[in-house]
């Protein structure tokens, strides 16, 4: 384990867990550690933006980022235990893999997923990530972000993983476009050149796309008719997710 790494993450929970601000002495007293090394990582937590330091008094306190990431946090556990049934709904009616995603950048997150039961199928990792302009859940998420984002996605030159990723800066443009009005993002070969997937939004209690579900599966079971059944299926699935009360609810 990295030893730097802990006393890190120790110096910000000792500030996050304080009702007022402390200096390096203090620190260094409650956590016995040097006050030198003690200073150094404040240095760096400053820099990083999670800790402020009052430069009057030279004392430093938890930043508003700390708490940020604690309700990106509660919002996605939220999210995953609001799709549990609806996702699990869907693998039974597809019998293909199920996935719920949020943005992180321009890639996407897996933070849930239910493996088809099918030999041949759709292969991913809770953790892992995709690049958001070639997987459905990305693209289904990233087409209700600011123009001015997808404008500079698609002047900044886009990766081609597959003969199918959508590369040109118009071309993707207009696939956000045909996704926001169909309401539903599909793959098709993008990413991974045999796996293609269709997804639909999930929105917050304001309207805000927070997430996205997905289904994945070969390429030789998404035929066109099945296609446009897949599609009503998981946007009744995905709509369901974001009118729950209390599922997607954004922290005051």
């Amino acid at each position: 384990m990295n030893n730097t790494l802990v006393k890190g993450l120790q110096v910000l929970e000792a500030l996050a867990g304080s009702e007022r601000p402390l200096g390096v002495s203090e620190l260094a007293s409650m956590l016995e550690m040097g006050k030198s090394n003690v200073h150094r990582l404040l240095q760096a937590l400053v820099e990083l933006r999670y800790v402020v330091k009052d430069e009057s008094t030279s004392e430093y306190s938890a930043s508003l980022k700390v708490w940020e990431l604690g309700n990106r946090l509660s919002l996605r556990l939220a999210i995953r235990h609001a799709a549990q049934m609806r996702m699990t709904e869907l693998l039974e009616a597809t019998r293909e893999t199920i996935h719920l995603s949020v943005l992180e950048g321009r890639e996407i997150l897996y933070v849930h997923k239910l493996d088809s039961p099918e030999p041949v199928r759709a292969y991913s990792e809770v953790g892992g990530r995709a690049p958001a302009h070639c997987v459905a859940t990305g693209k289904a998420i990233l087409a209700w972000q600011p123009q001015k984002l997808l404008e500079d996605m698609a002047a900044g030159g886009l990766t081609r993983y597959t003969p199918n990723t959508i590369v040109d800066g118009p071309a993707f443009l207009r696939e956000m476009e045909r996704v926001r009005h169909q309401g539903y993002a599909v793959n098709r070969g993008e990413w991974r050149e045999t796996v293609w997937g269709i997804a639909a939004p999930i929105r917050d209690s304001v309207g805000t796309v927070v997430a996205a579900l997905g289904i994945s599966g070969p390429s030789s079971r998404f035929k066109p008719a099945r296609i446009k059944s897949l599609a009503a299926l998981v946007r009744e699935a995905a709509d369901a997710v974001s009118l729950q009360p209390q599922a997607v609810r954004r922290s005051a």
